[in-house]
């Protein structure tokens, strides 16, 4: 039989639902308690204000070694069960003082005591009790009121740049400069900052509350003993007061010691901002930087020296030790000197002068917009554009299997208040201007009567419109008006952008990323395609800009590789695979335009006009397509085009152009670029047997 083996943590963690720390902290939390209630025999006294003691500091080396307070999330609790065990230990031993007198037997106190207070006498009593005043003092008029300042105006900035952080964290998200994963990381971050800086703000009372009830404890203590040892016990004033005034004075110190440790953490923890280096690391590093203040400061210890009744020695060993200092670090100054000399003479200081930087690279996607748009973008007045420029990168990888490029949106003073403008490498692709206050109201058929409002044009389709207020709202939408807000507009806009540009947003880094990605579930797919002669990643590029010029997602990017595989044998023309790649896709292509009775309308062109074209068309270096026809022959085919594209329009349909050959369709494509880019065109090979055709007209020249 097989034995389970297991070790005791995972036996108590089996056995009781819980893990060992669990009921390490459940039994400091009770014991705490029971210190206030229980009598403790010496020997127990001494250990528990050791482990206080030890504690204590080890909570303070933690908080000079972390590069972040929010690393220490757990402070605020520590310092509040810190002090409460304090005081407990505190009240325990002041229980002990005045029950057992002179047969008093906490061994840490009664040596705290003696060697602050010495075999003295009265004298010794005096001293003792100063001290024990100084320390108070020090530790509630500096140490504890400054730190409990520091956190409370930490907390007060910290939560009031909450929205501006989050804000800062979502517009980086949206350009792409972090994942979702990073984005959720740093509000995770940012709300654990904001916790630990609340908790804060409330925790540092502890300490000054410990300290005022330090005080308490002493005259406590003092008052007390007199009583019970001169006036109950019968002993003498002198004797009562030497006795209970040294155990008094030795039990503050050993209470005191302790938070004078976690007062000192706070003070680190509340006035460190986050580094990515720790406390010692930081102050090392920029006590280091300078020689020439060693030098000043050896030199002036040097003259202090020789004044009169100053102490010669001590300040001759400060000065040559600045001074020794100072020698190093101009050492350390003259290496970093000669090095920078020779990255120069080498040409290697370019990225490091600013006037020689390399020149930074345009940002893919941006977008400008005038300060009265800055609203759209402000989290503290609703920041809508945010979210839906969120979602649109997400559906543009979901629509066209592009993830978009980052967008940068910046304010443009040059811009009119109310104008944005969108742009694709630099280069202007889009402009409008939005009304806040406003709806746009537009025309797109079938509108019943007209509201008041000022006429001008959709910025995305150039569709009729007008900007209404308010209060035309309810009744624009009985019309038949598609009435939409700034944000929607904004965002259709930077939509219809992406959509239409996408070849250009794919680079050839994006698409080596592609394939990277790829490779992790499809090996064989990514080698198979590395692995053909004169197809490159640059080629590949080309084949994934034309289907997205179209608007073909490249989703299915398994298929498009798969089938370039397959007739990379026939030829590595990129037109010839991006046809047959078409092809692979015929479903995902007839989806896109069929409607949901399954019929898809389209125009059809006259056979002996279709045989012209392809024929008059020729493959020029590269993956450009250009014709040779006349001038009559392209404008008479052009025109004939267009008039029938427009009467197809005027019935209220999309035009799709359907050629016969899937050979024509490039050439047909390519000839009727620059009269209407806009324009859909299909090869009968791209269309799948479950669909209806409906011609609603042809293309001929007479």
């Amino acid at each position: 039989m097989a034995t389970l083996q297991t070790n005791p943590r995972e036996i108590i963690r089996l056995a009781f639902g819980k893990t060992p720390s669990y009921f390490a902290m459940a039994i400091l939390a009770v014991g705490t308690i029971l210190l206030l209630l229980v009598p403790l025999p010496g020997f127990m006294l001494d250990l528990l204000m050791t482990l206080g003691l030890m504690m204590s500091l080890l909570t303070l080396l933690i908080a000079l070694s972390v590069k972040s307070p929010v690393e220490f999330s757990v402070f605020p609790t520590v310092l509040l069960v810190s002090t409460v065990f304090n005081l407990a230990l505190s009240v325990a031993s002041t229980k002990m003082i005045l029950e057992r007198g002179p047969a008093f037997d906490g061994q840490l106190i009664i040596a705290f005591g003696n060697f602050v207070i010495g075999s003295r006498g009265t004298e010794g009593l005096v001293i003792g009790l100063i001290i024990f005043i100084i320390i108070i003092v020090v530790q509630v008029m500096v140490i504890t009121k400054g730190a409990t300042r520091v956190t409370e105006v930490a907390a007060r900035f910290a939560l009031d740049s909450m929205q501006m952080k989050q804000m800062a964290i979502d517009n980086e998200f949206n350009q792409g400069a972090i994942s979702e994963a990073e984005m959720n990381q740093k509000k995770k971050d940012l709300q654990k900052s904001m916790d630990f800086y609340s908790a804060m703000d409330g925790a540092g009372k502890f300490i000054s509350g410990s300290v005022k009830a330090s005080i308490l404890t002493t005259i406590v203590n003092i008052i007390g003993g007199l009583i019970i040892g001169a006036g109950i016990r019968g002993e003498a004033l002198a004797n009562a007061f030497g006795i209970y005034t040294r155990l008094t004075v030795g039990d503050g110190l050993v209470t005191q010691l302790p938070m004078l440790f976690i007062s000192v953490a706070t003070g680190l923890l509340v006035t460190r901002s986050t580094s990515e280096a720790s406390f010692d690391e930081e102050a090392t590093k920029q006590f280091s930087t300078q020689a020439r203040i060693y030098l000043i400061a050896g030199f002036f210890l040097l003259l202090m020296a020789f004044i009169p009744g100053f102490p010669t020695i001590v300040m001759l060993l400060l000065a040559g030790l600045s001074l020794y200092i100072a020698y190093i670090l101009s050492r350390r100054e003259w290496r970093a000197g000669k090095e920078h000399e020779n990255d120069v003479a080498r040409g290697e200081l370019e990225e490091r002068n600013p006037e020689m930087a390399p020149v930074v690279p345009l940002d893919t996607l941006s977008l400008e917009l005038g300060y009265s748009l800055i609203p759209l973008v402000d989290k503290e007045q609703g920041a809508e554009l945010l979210e839906r420029i969120t979602r649109i990168r997400r559906e543009a990888a979901m629509d066209l299997g592009l993830v978009a490029s980052p967008i940068r949106i910046t304010d443009n003073m040059r811009l009119e208040s109310h104008e944005y403008r969108i742009k694709i490498k630099g280069s202007e692709v889009g402009r409008g201007k939005l009304r806040l206050d406003q709806y746009l109201a537009m025309n797109t058929g079938g509108v019943i009567d007209v509201v008041p409002g000022d006429p001008t044009k959709d910025p995305a389709f150039g569709i009729d419109a007008l900007w209404i207020t308010d209060e035309y709202r309810d009744k624009a939408e009985r019309y038949g008006y598609t009435v939409v807000d700034s944000p929607s507009i904004l965002a259709t806009h930077l939509t219809e952008v992406i959509q239409s540009n996408a070849a250009s947003l794919l680079g050839r880094q994006e698409t080596q990323n592609i394939l990277d990605e790829l490779r992790k579930k499809y090996p064989a797919v990514v080698d198979a395609i590395n692995s053909i002669q004169g197809f490159n990643t640059a080629s590949l590029q080309k084949i994934l800009q034309m289907l997205l010029g179209e608007r073909v997602s490249i989703r299915d990017i398994v298929t498009i590789l798969e089938t370039i595989s397959d007739y990379a044998a026939v030829s590595t023309d990129v037109n010839f695979l991006g046809e047959k790649v078409r092809i692979a896709l015929s479903r995902q292509i007839t989806n896109q335009y069929v409607d949901d009775d399954r019929i898809l309308r389209v125009i059809t062109i006259e056979p002996s006009l279709e045989a012209m074209i392809m024929e008059a068309n020729y493959v020029s270096s590269g993956s450009s397509l250009k014709s040779t026809m006349s001038i009559e022959q392209h404008r008479a085919w052009i025109n004939a085009l267009l008039n029938t594209v427009q009467a197809v329009r005027n019935e209220g349909y999309y035009p799709i152009i359907l050629c016969a050959s899937a050979e024509a369709r490039p050439f047909v494509k390519a000839s009727a670029l620059k009269a209407d880019p806009s324009l859909t065109v299909l090869a009968s090979l791209e269309i799948t047997s479950d669909v209806q055709l409906e011609v609603l007209g042809e293309v001929r020249l007479n």
